[in-house]
């Protein structure tokens, strides 16, 4: 189900990046990024060719919402890692998943298996 989708991953932290990457990669999916500047995700979001992200909440004290906005107007789905939960989650973007910091592999496929129905 994941095997072949490119996922774009947002995530200001480099070890947490890597290892959300490993993850991805083992189930299959191909990496977009990650990224860890807002600018540069903002750009993936408005511009690749994209199945899903998988985007932090928190990138060096920016928002990642405009990202998740911008992935929404292409009909992109997407979830959020974050250390806060569903409160972390900003108004407007409730449908979204939430993979609580620190996650397993299994929290990760269940939650990008959801993103594909």
């Amino acid at each position: 189900m994941v095997k072949g989708k490119t996922i774009l991953v947002v995530e200001d932290e480099a070890l947490v990046a890597m290892l959300l990457q490993d993850m991805l990669q083992d189930m299959g999916a191909l990496v977009a990024g990650p990224e860890g500047l807002f600018d540069a995700a903002l750009a993936r979001a408005e511009q690749d060719v994209l199945d899903a992200a998988i985007l932090d909440v928190n990138l060096n004290g920016q928002s990642s919402f405009p990202v998740a906005e911008a992935l929404r107007r292409r009909g992109i789905p997407y979830a959020f890692a974050t250390g806060y939960g569903q409160s972390g989650v900003e108004s407007g973007h409730e449908q979204a998943p939430v993979i609580l910091k620190p996650y397993t592999s299994d929290e990760v496929e269940r939650a990008v298996a959801s993103l594909f129905g």
